[in-house]
Protein backbone atom coordinates (compact mmCIF):
# COMPACT_ATOMS: atom_id res chain seq x y z
CA UNK A 1 0.00 0.00 0.00
CA UNK A 2 1.69 3.42 -1.52
CA UNK A 3 -0.46 5.26 1.77
CA UNK A 4 2.02 3.05 4.45
CA UNK A 5 5.21 5.24 3.08
CA UNK A 6 6.29 7.62 5.92
CA UNK A 7 9.92 8.66 4.10
CA UNK A 8 11.85 7.18 1.23
CA UNK A 9 12.03 3.54 0.63
CA UNK A 10 9.40 2.93 3.07
CA UNK A 11 6.50 0.71 1.68
CA UNK A 12 3.78 -1.88 3.53
CA UNK A 13 4.74 -5.19 3.11
CA UNK A 14 1.66 -6.24 4.53
CA UNK A 15 1.16 -5.49 7.95
CA UNK A 16 -1.42 -4.46 9.99
CA UNK A 17 -2.40 -0.88 9.86
CA UNK A 18 -4.79 0.72 11.89
CA UNK A 19 -6.13 4.33 11.16
CA UNK A 20 -8.50 4.39 14.64
CA UNK A 21 -6.45 7.26 16.34
CA UNK A 22 -5.80 9.36 13.24
CA UNK A 23 -7.13 13.14 13.51
CA UNK A 24 -7.67 11.72 17.28
CA UNK A 25 -7.40 14.58 20.07
CA UNK A 26 -5.68 13.74 23.17
CA UNK A 27 -6.83 16.55 25.85
CA UNK A 28 -4.98 16.56 29.32
CA UNK A 29 -3.85 13.24 28.57
CA UNK A 30 -0.69 11.72 30.28
CA UNK A 31 0.87 9.66 27.81
CA UNK A 32 4.53 9.63 29.84
CA UNK A 33 6.76 6.70 28.43
CA UNK A 34 4.33 6.12 25.52
CA UNK A 35 5.88 4.52 22.55
CA UNK A 36 5.05 4.71 18.78
CA UNK A 37 6.97 2.49 16.06
CA UNK A 38 6.67 2.53 12.46
CA UNK A 39 3.38 5.61 12.97
CA UNK A 40 2.96 7.98 10.36
CA UNK A 41 2.59 11.12 12.99
CA UNK A 42 2.52 13.45 9.93
CA UNK A 43 0.80 16.44 10.50
CA UNK A 44 0.69 15.88 14.48
CA UNK A 45 0.43 19.03 16.61
CA UNK A 46 1.58 19.12 20.08
CA UNK A 47 0.32 22.25 22.15
CA UNK A 48 0.97 23.24 25.44
CA UNK A 49 2.74 19.87 25.98
CA UNK A 50 5.35 19.14 28.07
CA UNK A 51 8.48 17.31 26.32
CA UNK A 52 11.06 16.22 28.59
CA UNK A 53 13.49 13.49 27.81
CA UNK A 54 12.34 12.80 24.37
CA UNK A 55 13.72 10.17 21.63
CA UNK A 56 12.63 11.11 18.19
CA UNK A 57 13.99 9.03 15.53
CA UNK A 58 13.05 8.55 11.73
CA UNK A 59 11.94 10.42 8.91
CA UNK A 60 11.90 13.91 9.87
CA UNK A 61 11.05 16.87 7.18
CA UNK A 62 9.93 20.34 8.74
CA UNK A 63 9.54 19.95 12.45
CA UNK A 64 8.86 22.70 14.29
CA UNK A 65 10.05 23.29 18.46
CA UNK A 66 8.17 26.10 19.74
CA UNK A 67 7.65 27.54 16.35
CA UNK A 68 11.48 27.07 15.28
CA UNK A 69 12.17 24.53 12.18
CA UNK A 70 14.90 22.36 13.67
CA UNK A 71 15.17 20.09 11.01
CA UNK A 72 18.27 22.06 9.31
CA UNK A 73 20.06 22.05 12.43
CA UNK A 74 19.55 18.62 13.19
CA UNK A 75 20.78 17.52 9.42
CA UNK A 76 23.24 19.42 9.63
CA UNK A 77 24.88 18.19 13.08
CA UNK A 78 24.53 14.29 11.54
CA UNK A 79 26.32 15.27 8.63
CA UNK A 80 29.09 16.73 11.11
CA UNK A 81 29.27 13.69 13.24
CA UNK A 82 28.28 11.25 10.24
CA UNK A 83 30.39 12.78 7.15
CA UNK A 84 29.71 9.31 5.20
CA UNK A 85 25.87 10.92 4.70
CA UNK A 86 27.21 14.11 2.83
CA UNK A 87 29.49 11.50 0.76
CA UNK A 88 26.37 9.53 -0.38
CA UNK A 89 24.63 12.70 -1.10
CA UNK A 90 27.20 13.70 -3.36
CA UNK A 91 27.62 10.53 -5.82
CA UNK A 92 27.81 11.29 -9.00
CA UNK A 93 29.12 8.08 -11.06
CA UNK A 94 30.30 5.03 -10.94
CA UNK A 95 33.62 5.61 -9.36
CA UNK A 96 31.62 7.55 -6.72
CA UNK A 97 29.44 4.64 -5.74
CA UNK A 98 32.96 2.37 -5.27
CA UNK A 99 34.45 5.16 -2.94
CA UNK A 100 31.09 5.14 -1.16
CA UNK A 101 31.13 1.15 -0.74
CA UNK A 102 34.68 1.69 0.69
CA UNK A 103 33.30 4.37 3.17
CA UNK A 104 30.89 1.92 4.40
CA UNK A 105 33.36 -1.17 4.49
CA UNK A 106 35.59 0.68 6.52
CA UNK A 107 32.76 1.76 8.77
CA UNK A 108 31.17 -1.54 9.49
CA UNK A 109 35.09 -3.25 9.97
CA UNK A 110 35.63 -0.83 13.17
CA UNK A 111 32.12 -1.50 14.24
CA UNK A 112 32.34 -5.29 14.40
CA UNK A 113 35.90 -5.10 15.76
CA UNK A 114 34.01 -2.67 18.25
CA UNK A 115 31.39 -4.83 18.96
CA UNK A 116 33.86 -7.75 19.53
CA UNK A 117 35.82 -5.85 22.39
CA UNK A 118 32.29 -6.10 24.24
CA UNK A 119 31.57 -9.62 26.00
CA UNK A 120 29.73 -11.88 23.53
CA UNK A 121 26.69 -11.55 25.22
CA UNK A 122 26.30 -7.69 24.40
CA UNK A 123 26.21 -9.06 20.27
CA UNK A 124 22.62 -10.36 21.16
CA UNK A 125 21.53 -7.48 23.62
CA UNK A 126 18.59 -4.92 22.30
CA UNK A 127 19.42 -1.79 23.45
CA UNK A 128 15.74 -0.48 24.55
CA UNK A 129 13.78 -2.83 22.01
CA UNK A 130 16.01 -2.04 19.42
CA UNK A 131 17.70 -4.85 17.39
CA UNK A 132 20.26 -6.55 18.79
CA UNK A 133 24.27 -5.85 16.51
CA UNK A 134 23.75 -9.01 15.33
CA UNK A 135 20.37 -8.75 14.37
CA UNK A 136 21.40 -5.63 12.51
CA UNK A 137 23.75 -7.37 10.67
CA UNK A 138 21.49 -9.49 9.87
CA UNK A 139 19.25 -7.10 8.46
CA UNK A 140 22.20 -5.57 6.23
CA UNK A 141 22.07 -9.07 4.60
CA UNK A 142 18.66 -8.88 4.07
CA UNK A 143 18.97 -5.11 2.56
CA UNK A 144 21.96 -6.17 -0.05
CA UNK A 145 19.69 -8.98 -1.22
CA UNK A 146 16.58 -7.11 -1.96
CA UNK A 147 18.60 -3.54 -3.16
CA UNK A 148 20.65 -5.40 -5.16
CA UNK A 149 20.72 -9.62 -5.61
CA UNK A 150 16.86 -8.84 -6.55
CA UNK A 151 17.09 -5.57 -8.31
CA UNK A 152 20.06 -4.76 -10.04
CA UNK A 153 21.20 -8.73 -10.10
CA UNK A 154 17.41 -10.11 -11.20
CA UNK A 155 17.15 -12.77 -8.70
CA UNK A 156 13.82 -14.08 -8.34
CA UNK A 157 14.48 -15.84 -4.54
CA UNK A 158 17.61 -14.48 -3.31
CA UNK A 159 16.94 -13.61 0.26
CA UNK A 160 18.84 -15.66 3.14
CA UNK A 161 16.99 -17.22 5.71
CA UNK A 162 18.70 -15.66 8.71
CA UNK A 163 18.30 -12.61 7.10
CA UNK A 164 15.84 -9.87 9.42
CA UNK A 165 13.19 -7.91 7.20
CA UNK A 166 11.83 -4.65 8.86
CA UNK A 167 9.76 -4.69 11.45
CA UNK A 168 6.50 -3.50 9.23
CA UNK A 169 6.64 -6.67 7.37
CA UNK A 170 3.77 -9.03 7.74
CA UNK A 171 5.20 -12.49 9.43
CA UNK A 172 3.64 -14.29 6.66
CA UNK A 173 4.82 -12.40 3.34
CA UNK A 174 8.62 -12.65 5.44
CA UNK A 175 7.98 -16.64 5.58
CA UNK A 176 6.70 -16.83 1.55
CA UNK A 177 10.38 -15.22 1.18
CA UNK A 178 12.15 -17.66 3.28
CA UNK A 179 13.10 -15.41 6.19
CA UNK A 180 13.22 -18.30 8.97
CA UNK A 181 11.11 -16.00 11.83
CA UNK A 182 12.96 -18.11 14.37
CA UNK A 183 16.54 -18.92 13.58
CA UNK A 184 18.83 -17.64 16.17
CA UNK A 185 22.36 -18.21 14.34
CA UNK A 186 25.94 -18.13 15.94
CA UNK A 187 27.66 -14.88 15.71
CA UNK A 188 29.90 -16.34 13.68
CA UNK A 189 27.61 -17.52 11.14
CA UNK A 190 25.87 -14.15 11.13
CA UNK A 191 29.73 -13.07 10.12
CA UNK A 192 29.69 -15.76 7.39
CA UNK A 193 26.80 -14.12 5.76
CA UNK A 194 27.17 -11.09 5.87
CA UNK A 195 30.87 -11.38 4.38
CA UNK A 196 29.20 -13.46 1.57
CA UNK A 197 26.97 -10.07 0.60
CA UNK A 198 29.31 -7.55 1.53
CA UNK A 199 31.48 -9.37 -0.93
CA UNK A 200 28.79 -9.43 -3.56
CA UNK A 201 28.60 -5.53 -3.18
CA UNK A 202 31.95 -4.99 -4.16
CA UNK A 203 32.71 -7.09 -7.28
CA UNK A 204 29.22 -5.49 -8.14
CA UNK A 205 30.59 -1.91 -7.75
CA UNK A 206 33.74 -2.27 -9.22
CA UNK A 207 32.29 -3.62 -12.14
CA UNK A 208 29.79 -0.83 -12.21
CA UNK A 209 30.15 1.81 -15.56
CA UNK A 210 28.69 4.96 -15.75
CA UNK A 211 26.44 3.12 -18.19
CA UNK A 212 24.86 0.83 -16.19
CA UNK A 213 23.66 3.43 -13.05
CA UNK A 214 20.78 4.15 -15.35
CA UNK A 215 19.74 0.71 -16.58
CA UNK A 216 16.15 0.04 -14.95
CA UNK A 217 15.10 -3.51 -12.96
CA UNK A 218 12.59 -6.04 -13.67
CA UNK A 219 11.88 -6.80 -10.72
CA UNK A 220 10.57 -4.75 -7.27
CA UNK A 221 12.92 -4.91 -4.10
CA UNK A 222 10.44 -7.51 -2.35
CA UNK A 223 6.47 -7.74 -2.45
CA UNK A 224 4.68 -4.42 -0.96
CA UNK A 225 7.16 -2.47 -2.74
CA UNK A 226 5.64 -0.41 -6.02
CA UNK A 227 5.92 -2.15 -8.59
CA UNK A 228 7.82 0.47 -10.71
CA UNK A 229 11.11 0.31 -12.45
CA UNK A 230 13.83 1.20 -10.01
CA UNK A 231 17.01 2.77 -11.50
CA UNK A 232 20.44 0.89 -10.71
CA UNK A 233 22.01 4.28 -9.46
CA UNK A 234 18.67 3.95 -6.81
CA UNK A 235 19.15 0.60 -5.74
CA UNK A 236 22.39 1.22 -4.86
CA UNK A 237 21.71 4.16 -2.93
CA UNK A 238 19.52 2.81 -1.02
CA UNK A 239 21.59 -0.20 0.09
CA UNK A 240 24.41 2.28 0.90
CA UNK A 241 22.18 4.82 2.70
CA UNK A 242 20.45 1.71 4.63
CA UNK A 243 24.40 0.70 5.50
CA UNK A 244 25.09 4.35 6.76
CA UNK A 245 22.06 4.83 8.49
CA UNK A 246 22.16 1.31 10.56
CA UNK A 247 26.07 1.92 11.24
CA UNK A 248 24.49 5.19 12.77
CA UNK A 249 22.23 3.16 15.42
CA UNK A 250 24.06 0.15 16.04
CA UNK A 251 27.10 2.76 16.72
CA UNK A 252 24.66 4.83 18.87
CA UNK A 253 23.60 1.07 20.66
CA UNK A 254 27.28 -0.26 21.28
CA UNK A 255 28.06 3.24 23.38
CA UNK A 256 25.08 2.28 25.85
CA UNK A 257 26.79 -1.18 26.00
CA UNK A 258 30.14 -0.31 26.51
CA UNK A 259 29.16 2.62 29.09
CA UNK A 260 27.51 -0.51 31.09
Amino acid sequence: MDDAQYGPHRFSGGGEETDTFRGAAFRVADLRGARFTDCDLSGVKIVDGCLVDVDISGYVERLLVNGVDVTGYVDAELDRRHPERVQLREIQDADGFRAMWDTVEKLWSDAIARAERLPEAAWNERVDGEWSFAETLRHLVFIVDAWLSRTVLDQERPYHPLGVIQSWYADQDAVALGIDLDATPAYDEVLRVLADRMALVRRTVDALTNADLGRTSNRNPAPGYPDEPFAVAECLAVLMEEACEHYRFATRDLAILEAR
